[in-house]
């Protein structure tokens, strides 16, 4: 299966059972939380979403390679673990970069919104269920 079949069915059934074999074990992630190196803390963080956001949904929007560079285009939204469980949704896009055996060696995720968004979310949230 080629990188981009895989990364779209990682995509489609995040964040169970990911692909983490198209990963250099010293795979660099950032994101607007996190920015760390390895693929034992990439599984550590995805196995922390997976217990803590409740109803994960990730919705690709857009994937595309040019040469050793995918992007991919996605919404990411769940519940909250709050007594009132709000809706949270982050849009946003990844630049996966890939070495000469194929390997994702960098993971950047770009958000549409701001950390002080998300937070809003969860409190704007709370009002439209009362």
């Amino acid at each position: 299966m080629d990188i981009i079949e895989t990364l779209k069915a990682d995509y489609a059934k995040f964040p169970a059972n990911q692909t983490y074999s198209i990963y250099a074990k010293d795979v660099y992630f950032q994101d607007a939380v996190f920015k760390f190196r390895g693929i034992e803390l990439y599984k550590w963080m995805i196995k922390f979403i997976q217990t803590f956001f409740l109803n994960l949904q990730m919705d690709l929007h857009n994937i595309q390679r040019q040469e050793e560079i995918i992007k991919t285009e996605w919404t990411l939204s769940w519940n909250s673990p709050l007594p009132w469980k709000p809706r949270i949704s982050i849009s946003g896009w990844s630049e996966l970069r890939l070495n000469v055996d194929n390997l994702i060696i960098s993971h950047i995720d770009y958000w549409h919104c701001s950390r002080l968004d998300v937070i809003k979310q969860h409190f704007l949230s709370s009002k439209n269920q009362s």
